[in-house]
């Protein structure tokens, strides 16, 4: 690359190392001069169809080399990138679509016909199914007229009130997540990374962009056993890789193949959406000694914030690290003080990544988006991310996670709303109060829970899964609706959330 990208798809570049093999998935695989090809031929068919710039632009397709090209594309035309993960329900695909006000959406002939009854009356959006983009570019595209701070990307993640809430990130935001994690994890033009998470998890999409920007190989994976996991970095040779919790559980509980497999080539897994049981990390480092582990934690909010060496596993296998390059990381109090060591506050992070904010939720944003306490008003204006996290801070400066100050679920990976499920349940009509929440669970971080009191008798639980089901993506369904005579409420008279998650926990603890 000759020039400093500044914009998303500045990192694709023009013409260098046109032969080195850039996607893989399947048995296909693409080059660079071939994906750029591809990206210049989608790029021009959004053109053609008038996209404008700022016009947001969804993403409802399968883990893909189509998925990767026509996020580039739309940058390169001038839109905001908003990725679908498609296993999401109609109906929740429905409220991204219409809240973030797509023009256009990207999707396949299957999806669009399992999608299309739920997004028939939203007036001005055109379903495009990608098979039907030029694969070469026709006309050629004016300049970007875009600098680093303009909308690049819309990311849909789940709030503590109800429906998922758009974060929006700055092309600077996703180019300094890009530069900041390929530094500490050494990511090279020679590296495999193998990809399994979302392109619409903020941590699919930053690998992503980091093969890109390194002129790596990205392989492309959607799995269903931890087998498939071993093979495909056995096979492509992979050098990388990165999961979440549940992806670490199923490796080293069901996936036989990985003991009697050498991975030679794979140099580093690294966690996030949750923290990782030191068992599992144990387990992880006795199956695959030569690879380096690095432990994570972020929110889409702000992207990455700390992360543990590999060095440091086993004096403090339950931090989550230290500031990631280029960024601040401090607790603050109530009272807005720093926090002293061992001392809980709310985790803010400071830094390049922190974003642009909700998309139309400027009270949610101030909530989240707010003055650094710690710097003077005649500093100047110092935006930082308010994590909604408590933490300590050790002597040496290494955080460790306490729990969510507020009653959002984190379950594989994702962040999950009580709010969001509840409201599902309750319009099943077999209910008179339903409270969700997050239970303990080794293997996915939390399970989901409902404690539910009756509308009447009998109450069929079953049905209420099942047509919950429709409604939402497998990783919101609880696992158990449990019936009980009342809720408990706190003395202003709502529903006491953390009574009964203390007291499911201490019962599974016996």
């Amino acid at each position: 690359m000759t020039e400093t990208p500044l914009l998303l798809h500045d990192l694709l570049g023009e013409d260098d190392d046109a032969t080195r093999l850039a996607l893989i998935h399947d048995k296909r695989s693409l080059n660079y001069a071939d994906f750029r090809t591809l990206v210049r031929g989608y790029a021009s068919a959004l053109h053609t169809a008038g996209l404008r710039r700022s016009d947001r632009v969804a993403i409802l397709l399968p883990k893909s080399i189509e998925e990767c090209a026509a996020i580039f594309a739309i940058s390169r035309a001038g839109g905001v990138v908003v990725p679908v993960n498609p296993l999401l329900k109609p109906r929740q695909v429905r409220h991204i679509v219409a809240d973030c006000e797509a023009r256009i959406m990207l999707t396949d002939a299957a999806l669009a016909a399992s999608h299309g009854a739920a997004l028939a009356d939203l007036s001005g959006l055109q379903i495009v199914d990608v098979s039907a983009l030029p694969a070469a570019r026709d006309n050629p595209l004016p300049p970007s007229p875009a600098i680093g701070e303009d909308l690049a990307a819309i990311l849909y993640t789940s709030g503590s009130t109800g429906q998922p809430k758009g974060v929006m990130l700055s092309h600077r935001n996703l180019l300094a997540g890009t530069r900041i994690v390929r530094r500490y994890l050494g990511i090279t033009r020679e590296d495999r990374i193998l990809s399994i998470l979302p392109l619409s998890f903020d941590y699919g999409l930053n690998q992503l962009l980091t093969a890109i920007e390194q002129r790596a190989a990205l392989v492309l994976l959607t799995f269903r056993f931890g087998d498939e996991i071993v093979r495909a970095i056995r096979d492509h040779a992979c050098t990388g890789l990165a999961g979440v919790p549940t992806v670490w559980s199923i490796l080293t509980r069901a996936a036989p193949l990985l003991p009697r497999t050498k991975l030679p080539t794979l140099r580093y897994i690294t966690n996030s959406g949750g923290a990782v049981p030191s068992a599992t990390t144990a387990r992880l480092r006795q199956l695959l000694p030569d690879t380096r582990i690095f432990l994570m934690y972020g929110l889409t909010e702000a992207f990455r914030s700390t992360y543990l060496p590999p060095d440091e596993i086993d004096r403090r296998p339950t931090s989550i690290g230290k500031a990631i390059p280029e960024c601040e990381v401090f607790a603050v109090t109530a009272d807005g003080r720093r926090a002293a060591p061992g001392e809980p506050g709310i985790l803010v992070h400071r830094g390049p990544t922190v974003s642009l904010g909700y998309w139309k939720r400027p009270e949610d944003t101030a909530r989240v988006l707010r003055r650094n306490p710690l710097i003077p008003d005649a500093c100047g204006a110092d935006i930082v991310c308010w994590s909604g996290d408590l933490v300590t801070q050790d002597e040496d400066g290494f955080f460790y996670f306490v729990g969510r100050d507020d009653a959002m679920i984190k379950s594989s990976g994702y962040r999950i709303s009580p709010t969001e499920v509840e409201e599902v349940l309750m319009a099943t009509g077999q209910f008179r109060q339903i409270a969700v929440i997050g239970l303990p669970d080794a293997v996915i971080g939390q399970r989901v829970h409902a404690v539910a009191v009756g509308r009447g008798e009998p109450i069929d639980v079953g049905a209420a899964l099942s047509t919950a089901s429709q409604q939402l993506a497998p990783f919101m369904i609880p696992r158990e609706i449990e019936i009980v005579p009342e809720l408990p409420t706190t003395p202003n008279g709502k529903v006491d959330y953390k009574a009964l998650v203390a007291e499911r926990s201490s019962h599974a603890g016996q």
